[in-house]
Parts: C-alpha cells; sequence; structure tokens
C-alpha cells in the first residue's frame, strides 16, 4: 500500500481545480440553508402545509448535524473522492426532488435527503482543504471556507428573492444542478489521495445508529422545547430520556468498537477537548445573538426589515473578516492567542449589546454585531486548526468532523436554551400588560397569539387591534426580553475565553504531522 510519504504530489492546476471545486459545493449547500427564508411564503402559498414550515428548515439542519461525524469518520477511512463524489451526487438528487416536490410533506422529506449530502459536504471540505495543504497553510485553507460561507450569507437572502421574484421558488433548488455538476467533475477529475487509509476497513454500526437516535432526539428536543411544548411535556421528557439512553449506549458501544466511530479516549486530549468545548460556547453565543437580535432591532428599536437586514450583514461580514484574518495571521500569533483574542471580541460585543436600549444607533448595533462576528471568526478558525492538530493525521476527518458539530449543536441548543428562557421571560411581562390593557385590545385571544410566536406580534391585523400605547410597552417588553438572551450570550462567551486558557499555549500545527 503507497504510504503517506510516498504520494504523488498535486500539480499547481489540480490544487487549484480542487480548491474551485470544493469550495464552490460548499458555496451551494451554504446557500440552500439561507435562501429558503425568502422563498417560504412563496412556497407554503403554493403547497399549502403551513404546519410543516419550520420543519422544512428543521428537517434539513439535523440531517446535516448527523451526516457530519459519519462521513467525517469514513473520511479515515475511505478515499475522500468517493465520498466527496457520493456527498455531491446525494445532495444534487435531494435538490431534484425537492424541486419536483408537489406538497409540504415531500418538500420536507426531501430536505432531509438534501441534508445528508450537505453534511458531507461540510465535513469534507475542510478535510480534503487540510489533506492537500502544508501544515503551516492550512490557516489560510480554512479561512477561505469561512470566507465562502459569508458571501454566501450576504448573497442568500438577495438570491432567493430574486429566484421567486423573476422565476419559480423551484429554481432555488435546480440551480444546483448545473453549478453541482462541475464541482462534482472538478473533484472526481482531479482530487488525489494524501493520506494513507486503512487497507482493512470495519464499519461501526452500531455507534453510528446510536449516535443518529442521540444526535436526533437532543437537537430535536431542543427544537421544540419551550415552542411547541413545554419543557415539562411528555415530548419533551421522552426526547431527553431517548438522547440520554441513546448516548449511554454510544459511550458503552465506542468503548469496545474495533473502529469506533469518536473514539473516547480522545476526550482526553487536552487540545481536542477544550478546542471543541470553546467553539461550543462561542457558536452558543453568536447564534443566540444571530437568532434574537432582529426581534430587537424590529421591536425595541423600531427599525425596517431594510435596516435589519444591514445591521445583521456585519455580524457576517465580521465573522467572515475574522476568519479570513485569523487563517492568514496565526502561524506568526498562534492558536491560542487568536481564540483569547477572539472570546475577548465576542465579549466586547455582547457587552454593548446588554446595553442597548430604544435609543441605540443602527450603528452601534452593527458595531457590535462586527465584534461579536469578528470574535466568532478568530475563535473558529483557531480551534478548528488546534483540534486538527491534536490527534495525528491518520485521525484528520474525525477531529475536523467533531468540531464542525460540535459548532452545530451549539448554535442549536444557544437558539433552544435562549428562546426558553425569553418566553418565559416575555410570558410573565405580557401577562401584567394583560391584566391592565385588556380593554385596549390585548384580550386573551391576541395574548394567545402573540404568546405562541413573537412574531404574530408585527402583523398588521394584530398591530390594528393595539392602541398606540400597547404596542410601545409589547414593544419593550419584547426588547427586555431579547436584553436576557444577550446577557445568556455574554456568559457563554465568558466560559469559551475560560476554556480558551485551556488550549496548549504554543502552536501545535506541527503536532501529529
Amino acid at each position: 500500500m503507497t504510504t503517506e510519504g510516498h504520494m504523488p504530489p498535486l500539480s499547481s492546476t489540480e490544487r487549484r481545480w480542487i480548491i474551485f471545486a470544493t469550495l464552490l459545493s460548499l458555496f451551494l449547500s451554504a446557500l440552500d440553508t439561507l435562501v429558503m427564508g425568502a422563498a417560504m411564503p412563496t412556497i407554503v402559498a403554493e403547497l399549502g402545509g403551513l404546519h410543516l414550515y419550520s420543519w422544512v428548515f428543521s428537517s434539513y439542519m439535523l440531517s446535516r448535524a448527523v451526516a457530519l461525524p459519519v462521513f467525517g469518520k469514513l473520511a479515515d477511512l475511505y478515499p475522500n473522492r468517493i465520498l466527496y463524489g457520493i456527498s455531491v451526487i446525494v445532495f444534487l438528487v435531494g435538490s431534484i426532488l425537492a424541486g419536483i416536490s408537489r406538497s409540504m410533506a415531500q418538500l420536507t422529506v426531501f430536505r432531509v435527503v438534501q441534508g445528508i449530502g450537505a453534511g458531507g459536504i461540510f465535513a469534507l471540505v475542510y478535510i480534503v482543504l487540510a489533506d492537500i495543504s502544508r501544515p503551516e497553510d492550512r490557516g489560510k485553507m480554512m479561512s477561505q471556507a469561512s470566507l465562502v460561507w459569508g458571501i454566501a450569507s450576504v448573497l442568500g437572502p438577495t438570491c432567493g428573492g430574486f429566484i421567486v421574484a423573476y422565476f419559480s421558488w423551484r429554481w432555488i433548488f435546480f440551480i444546483n444542478i448545473p453549478l453541482g455538476l462541475v464541482s462534482l467533475w472538478g473533484i472526481v477529475a482531479f482530487l488525489k489521495e494524501t493520506r494513507d487509509k486503512r487497507s482493512k476497513v470495519v464499519i461501526d454500526y452500531a455507534g453510528i445508529c446510536l449516535m443518529t437516535t442521540a444526535i436526533l432526539s437532543l437537537l430535536t428536543m431542543f427544537l421544540v422545547a419551550g415552542k411547541d411544548y413545554p419543557w415539562d411535556s411528555p415530548h419533551v421528557i421522552g426526547l431527553f430520556m431517548l438522547a440520554a439512553v441513546s448516548g449511554c449506549g454510544f459511550y458503552a458501544v465506542e468503548k469496545r468498537a474495533v473502529e469506533p466511530l469518536l473514539p473516547i479516549e480522545f476526550f482526553k486530549v487536552p487540545a481536542f477537548s477544550a478546542g471543541n468545548a470553546a467553539v461550543l460556547m462561542s457558536s452558543f453565543s453568536v447564534f443566540s445573538l444571530s437568532a434574537f437580535t432582529p426581534l430587537f432591532v424590529q421591536s425595541a428599536m423600531g427599525r425596517t426589515p431594510v435596516a435589519l437586514g444591514v445591521a445583521m450583514l456585519f455580524l457576517s461580514l465580521g465573522w467572515s473578516v475574522g476568519a479570513l484574518i485569523c487563517g492568514r495571521t496565526v502561524r506568526q500569533g498562534g492558536e491560542k492567542q487568536f481564540a483569547l483574542a477572539g472570546s475577548l471580541l465576542l465579549i466586547l460585543g455582547c457587552i454593548l449589546m446588554v446595553r442597548f436600549s430604544s435609543a441605540t444607533t443602527l450603528a452601534a448595533c452593527s458595531t457590535a454585531l462586527a465584534l461579536a462576528g469578528a470574535g466568532m471568526g478568530f475563535v473558529s478558525i483557531s480551534t478548528l486548526l488546534i483540534v486538527q492538530n491534536s490527534i495525528g493525521p491518520a485521525h484528520l476527518g474525525v477531529a475536523t468532523s467533531s468540531h464542525q458539530f460540535t459548532r452545530t449543536l451549539g448554535g442549536t441548543v444557544g437558539v433552544g436554551v435562549c428562546g426558553s428562557l425569553m418566553t418565559a421571560d416575555f410570558s410573565s411581562r405580557l401577562d401584567v400588560l394583560a391584566e391592565s390593557f385588556g380593554h385596549a385590545g390585548l384580550t386573551a385571544a391576541v395574548s394567545a397569539q402573540i404568546r405562541r410566536n413573537y412574531e404574530n406580534f408585527f402583523k398588521p391585523d394584530v398591530q390594528a387591534l393595539l392602541s398606540p400605547e400597547l404596542r410601545y410597552l409589547l414593544y419593550e417588553s419584547l426588547g427586555q426580553g431579547v436584553i436576557t438572551v444577550f446577557w445568556i450570550a455574554l456568559a457563554a462567551a465568558g466560559a469559551c475565553l475560560m476554556l480558551s486558557f485551556l488550549l496548549p499555549g504554543n502552536s501545535c500545527v506541527n503536532s501529529g504531522n
């Protein structure tokens, strides 16, 4: 079998094509996450099935989260070209099926197929870019992937609105086909193996099944708890118990598996565990800010959706710029220093945001979001490099996908926890207002409608029922509820800083290589 020291070198042309093909596939799968928001009202109007609205998004996210660690492990066992090709093909098949959907139920199921392909792409793009890079150049490669994410986040909503306005919502999915085929051709034609792979492969099927059950039940619990079902409901408790039992089963299986999906001993490596824990807390913080800042901007600040879009753009741009700077200069500064600096930037952004009020300007809001985004860019790239190099090149796939999955987990848990706490805070304020302003339009029916979904408050028919004074008080109540979220995000950013102090003090770029 070919050894790693004698792997055929890549020419500059092959390297450029591989980078282009992998980043193109990442762009498509990232864009597919972001264009749906603009298209969903049109899709619901045509297909119906309003009760499945949120699950069109959730099904994609859940299947992507499950696929990440599975493809990461497989990338340590099988050739990357085969796995990447399968991921792109699955994504394209899912896109075609989603584009020809005739009901919301079909669309939801086909989004699962898309999500599986996207999970493979998200895992493999970072693995392949790391594989074809010299250890000292990995930061630059990882930052290019983050830049693609930033571009997708900027173009996503605009592209979605443009396609719906001038074509059909189905072209949101069909546009993936020609571009995806170009990516597939580049991967199949130019991607070569650069790491030694196992001659004998043993698949941990029990671990995959138990891990899938644990992930699905845990993430679903945080998606529905406090929103669709109370935290103490049988549905949420059942999901928690299922996650706990399957998680314990996964731990027991991995201890005995010949080729474990996620070797438990990796968590004994400080760089691996601390790096993943730090990015989990930073994701908890920044995704909470991303999910609830729009509510504050529209309610307490009274800004238009256009102004909101401008403010939120700075979060994405800050993340991309931060990742780009970190990737290109991390060799000089060191991974731990960038993780610490990123944590401090994230903390600074959160400190500014807990001081927000109705008098806060759009410029101040944009500045705070840019700081938080830049901090996340620093933390995400620096901890990814640390985790990748903490357990050696033979397990690069597991290391990379564990970091990607942890980032997804942190964001999902953060939004779920913050949403529940905000709901409790806002509900108590709403009860007080209902007692005093029931005569001013805040009847039990209106109160229940707003309590069920904050966005109902912004509907013109609901606003028409409320007096100007009551609308102002509800805006303030919503704003105060979001400030609670900002405080939680600040606490998570503080935890990220403490975990960053546990990272290795010296650069670990060459460890394991």
